[in-house]
């Protein structure tokens, strides 16, 4: 069965850090642009960072630029999502999604094949 989990997530202090990890199974990773998104309540997804098949390119939202950084380990099928300096309006479910002969624009993939269940990341005193 071809997936995506996420893991990570979880409640953290405003100003703090969190690190979350996708993993897949039944597909290897180094063919495929990752990407995180994110979704608050009452709004869109929307994405954060991307990461090309290499892992030699990256880009990111102008909202998380400077704060997150995404990183891949084709080794061991995982992209992982460090996350510093948290602010509240950062608190949404975060999904990675996964894409063939995809390309990495304005910090999201330009396909999608395939989504992970999502992981809470709540900032919050």
């Amino acid at each position: 069965q071809l997936q995506l989990v996420e893991s990570g997530g979880g409640l953290v202090q405003p100003g703090g850090p969190l690190r979350l990890s996708c993993t897949a199974s039944g597909f290897i990773l180094d063919y495929y642009v990752i990407g995180w998104f994110r979704q608050a309540p009452g709004k869109e997804r929307e994405g954060v960072s991307c990461i090309s098949s290499s892992g030699g390119r990256s880009n990111y939202a102008d909202s998380v630029k400077g704060r997150f950084t995404i990183s891949r380990d084709n080794a061991n099928n995982t992209v992982d999502l460090q996350m510093n300096s948290l602010k509240p309006e950062d608190t949404a479910i975060y999904y990675c999604a996964a894409g063939l002969s995809s390309l990495c624009v304005l910090g999201r993939p330009s396909r999608v094949d395939y989504w992970g269940q999502g992981t809470q990341v709540t900032v919050s005193s």
